[in-house]
């Protein structure tokens, strides 16, 4: 409201001097225009060495965000988690939408596309699940798994275990 009483003001008091209230005005709209644009980041990105080459994207489509340069070794023992519904439909870090229906995982740093065996030690039963995402975030797990992938390993009532993630035979 000020801002439009401010500007008739100045429209009345400058109505005779038309161009002068013209170049304040496109002055105004460059100076706003100017103040908008953000300075770039002082921050440097980190170094990456390239895994394998980007897909091109097609157009419409999300681009996959890179995995990271050190991939896990395996086999690798420690604490998984699983992820469901909250996370339906959503895209993921590779880019693909997550269906809490398929066999998928997330891991801090396996490549997109990989697939890891992942057994449950408290009851022996192992799954093959395809990495498509990252994650775990909390800081004692080593995989978060999709529901599907929880439900095969019976875990979905306790929501952790401990398990080993290793590379499936025949690969």
């Amino acid at each position: 409201m000020a801002n439009g009483l401010s500007f008739a003001l100045l429209v009345r008091v400058f109505s005779d001097r038309r161009p002068r209230l013209l170049a304040m005005c496109l002055g105004l709209l460059l100076f706003q225009g100017c103040a908008m644009l953000q300075r770039p980041s002082d921050v440097a990105a980190p170094a990456e060495t390239p895994a394998q080459p980007a897909p091109s994207p097609l157009p419409g489509q999300p681009t996959a965000k890179k995995s990271p340069a050190v991939p896990a070794k395996l086999p690798q023992t420690g604490e998984a988690s699983w992820y469901g519904a909250q996370h339906q439909g959503k895209q993921t870090a590779s880019g693909t939408i997550y269906d809490q229906a398929r066999l998928t995982a997330a891991h801090p740093s396996l490549p997109f596309g990989s697939r890891i065996k992942v057994t449950n030690l408290g009851n022996g039963k192992s799954v093959e699940v395809e990495i498509t995402d990252r994650g775990p975030f909390a800081e004692n797990r080593i995989i978060d798994l999709s529901q599907a992938a929880a439900k095969a390993l019976e875990m979905i009532e306790s929501g952790t275990a401990t398990v080993r993630l290793e590379v499936p035979s025949g690969q």
